[in-house]
């Protein structure tokens, strides 16, 4: 039997043709999160607020979807160093309750930028058997949502 510790990180990691200020436009308020963010397309109709300044620690957004794949839940900016990091915390109320911990991390990469994409939760023993599911649709999700992103950030 596979033994997997409670704590769970998934990261993934794109180069982006385009400067870090440029990327950092697409990453430093939920609005703008939003334009790439691959689970908005869940639902075309899911409800969505706002709130908090725009571009600043407190800037949140919450979801609510009658689709169970998209759920319910608010997602936080904790944390803000210009042309540098995003961090967030989300909190999921539908279908599962739960909390996570999410960071959008940029570094200089040749004439580009490295945009590393995190999260990091505790699982309980269910989940933790789900451990290789999720990191599949985990892959899946984060790799569409980079690819937006750096079409976004390329034009």
């Amino acid at each position: 039997m596979v033994a997997f510790g409670k704590n769970y990180h998934y990261e993934k990691s794109m180069v982006m043709n385009a400067p870090k200020e440029k990327v950092w436009k697409q990453i430093s308020s939920m609005k703008a999160f939003n334009q790439w963010n691959p689970w908005m397309k869940l639902d075309p109709n899911m409800k969505i607020v706002y709130s908090g300044n725009e571009g600043q620690v407190g800037d949140k957004y919450c979801w609510d979807s009658k689709n169970d794949d998209a759920g319910a839940g608010c997602q936080e900016i904790k944390e803000l160093v210009t042309d540098q990091k995003q961090k967030t915390e989300m909190i999921f109320e539908r279908p599962f309750a739960g909390q996570a911990t999410s960071e959008i991390a940029l570094s200089p990469e040749g004439n580009g930028t490295k945009v590393t994409w995190t999260m990091d939760t505790e699982q309980d023993p269910m989940m933790k058997i789900m451990r290789p599911m999720m990191d599949y649709q985990m892959g899946k999700s984060y790799e569409e949502g980079l690819n937006n992103l750096k079409k976004l950030v390329e034009k």
